[in-house]
């Protein structure tokens, strides 16, 4: 299938790629998340699917759907939208747009119970229109994040944040988490100088979740700032496409392996625990969208009953450094 189809069925409600086989005939409990195109969506689409097998003889089926990039947030609003008014049992969304999507479930008003994956919505939203929140605690991550830099680079340094969708509400916790971490001070908006930390001009990197952007940013960052001492990708956009990558940090390969020039980086995907075996990171800060994906259905399932579900379930970290592998170590 080519491109512009894929984008076509990614704005209407087609963009219904099932997790296993789908029967009409079962209750759909649907997971929409940002951008199929994303390996780490995709896993999550795993945790569906093997949801069903799991299952086979439940009265409900988890379905996995969302448009083919994230770019396309209204597509992803479309979805969403359509999957209400369709009558799904029950609906767990990652919001790409936060502000956006939680316009339309208000206009929407669904009756249906509603959760958060991945990505929540912004605060005050996120309480009045989801049910709750399960995931990664993203400020957690951005100081998980902060922390291995302070520990790699204790006088602080140049550094670049790269940071996906602009309204994305888990990114900005990351990076917030971040800066709040380096500088020990609180609501820090930006790296000036703090403890010697300093963002470098052109960043945060903004990729909307685009691969090839992602790794565009970084080459132009570094040419135009020779002195940067680390990138910091909150999410794993640029190591999604290995070869690009490895264009921009293989040359630095001796640097990071002295920690002279730091990557500290978001997720532990197939192709990102390939790139950092070569040796092109430091450090990788996994989520875990397998659990996501395969606990959505059981979470809805309980709020269907009437079952009580606290606000905020987080799935935990998985950390890999050079010195400690871990689950980075198998393909």
């Amino acid at each position: 299938m080519n491109k512009t189809v894929l984008a076509l069925a990614g704005a209407a409600v087609a963009a219904m790629l099932v997790s296993g086989a789908y029967a009409a005939d079962k209750k759909e409990l649907a997971i929409v998340v940002k951008g199929l195109d994303n390996p780490f969506f995709s896993a999550m689409g795993k945790g569906c699917a093997d949801w069903n097998a799991a299952h086979a003889d439940s009265e409900y089926t988890c379905t996995y759907n969302g448009p083919a990039t994230a770019a396309d947030e209204a597509g992803e609003l479309q979805i969403v939208q359509d999957l209400i008014n369709k009558g799904v049992a029950g609906i767990a969304i990652s919001p790409s747009n936060a502000p956006a999507m939680a316009n339309t479930l208000r206009q929407i008003a669904p009756k249906i119970p509603v959760i958060t994956i991945d990505a929540p919505l912004d605060a005050a939203d996120q309480k009045e229109l989801a049910k709750t929140y399960f995931g990664t605690d993203n400020y957690a991550m951005g100081v998980a994040m902060g922390e291995w830099a302070l520990k790699l680079m204790p006088k602080g340094g140049k550094v670049c944040l790269q940071q996906g969708n602009p309204a994305a509400a888990n990114l900005l916790l990351r990076a917030n988490g971040f800066r709040d971490t380096v500088t020990g001070e609180k609501d820090t908006k930006a790296l000036t100088g703090q403890k010697g930390w300093t963002e470098v001009a052109g960043c945060p990197n903004i990729t909307n979740d685009d691969t090839a952007l992602a790794n565009q940013q970084i080459a132009d960052t570094m040419t135009a700032n020779p002195d940067l001492n680390a990138y910091i990708l909150t999410g794993g956009w640029a190591q999604f496409s290995p070869q690009a990558y490895t264009q921009n940090f293989g040359p630095l390969k001796d640097k990071i392996a002295a920690k002279t020039f730091v990557v500290i980086a978001g997720d532990t995907t197939d192709s990102q625990r390939a790139v950092f075996r070569d040796g092109l990171s430091n450090v990788q800060i996994g989520q875990r969208p397998y659990e996501m994906g395969n606990k959505a259905a059981d979470i809805l399932i309980k709020l269907i009953k009437g079952e009580a579900v606290d606000p905020i379930i987080y799935t935990g970290l998985d950390t890999c450094s050079q010195e400690d592998i871990g689950i980075c170590s198998t393909p």
